[in-house]
């Protein structure tokens, strides 16, 4: 199927001498078309909804934040998005201030197969309130704005810091450049198939399957999973 975030142009309706082909074709790409506006508008609707049944939450969550630790409520930070374009991803900070110098100190500790994420179940650099956002995943809803914004999407592959995309690259530049094709999401099937316990090369294969095998309906399917993944808490840490 056709990647999600990617309007079939007037040359995806290739000419060909069989006027039956050429009838399929151009129906595919309609189609294609009508389930990208889908995907945008359940983006959209989705995101905005969230930001205003959620605005109770994530004030708490903010003032919790404030509370108990010094620095900024709000953690950002640049990441790999669509077509290899950097932009500012907006989180709940769950670390403390200076956590970027310390990981230079414990890179050694990293736990992750690979190598490519860095993976630390206990990282002294989370904070105490810090620890439980991320459990719940409850420090990625500033996500939503990035989705108001156009710089991500409610379902797509993992928006990699871009330390982890450049070492990506060099074991896997193909995979890596077909990946990009695809706008970030706050969530998908790496998330609901593991979270912290799916390593980069599995998580990679996931977001592959999901770009060769998208449609609307499993966008909808993989955020209800979500869901059920967060309230479980499975493979958060």
């Amino acid at each position: 199927m056709s990647s999600p975030n990617f309007i079939p142009s007037a040359s995806s309706e290739v000419r060909v001498s069989s006027l039956y082909s050429d009838q399929i074709l151009q129906a595919r790409s309609w189609f294609y078309t009508v389930q990208f506006v889908g995907k945008r508008i359940i983006d959209f609707c989705g995101a905005g909804l969230g930001v205003v049944l959620l605005s109770p939450l994530l004030l708490t969550i903010a003032l919790l934040i404030r509370l108990d630790s010094k620095g900024p409520i709000f953690f950002r930070q640049y990441r790999m998005g669509r077509g290899e374009k950097t932009f500012v991803i907006w989180k709940f900070r769950t670390m403390e201030v200076n956590a970027e110098e310390k990981l230079k100190e414990l890179e050694q500790l990293n736990e992750s197969e690979g190598g490519v994420l860095f993976k630390m179940k206990e990282d002294p650099r989370i904070t105490r309130v810090g620890k439980f956002l991320r459990r719940t995943s409850l420090d990625e809803l500033p996500q939503l704005f990035n989705v108001l914004q156009g710089s991500m999407s409610l379902v797509g592959p993992r928006p990699l810091q871009l330390r982890d995309y450049y070492l990506a690259m060099n074991d896997y530049r193909e995979n890596m450049l077909q990946r990009a094709a695809m706008l970030p999401g706050v969530t998908g099937l790496w998330q609901v198939s593991g979270r912290s316990e799916v390593t980069f090369k599995d998580m990679l294969q996931m977001d592959l399957l999901y770009q060769n095998n998208w449609c609307l309906w499993l966008d909808i399917r993989i955020l209800w999973q979500t869901v059920l993944v967060v309230l479980s808490r499975k493979g958060a840490y």
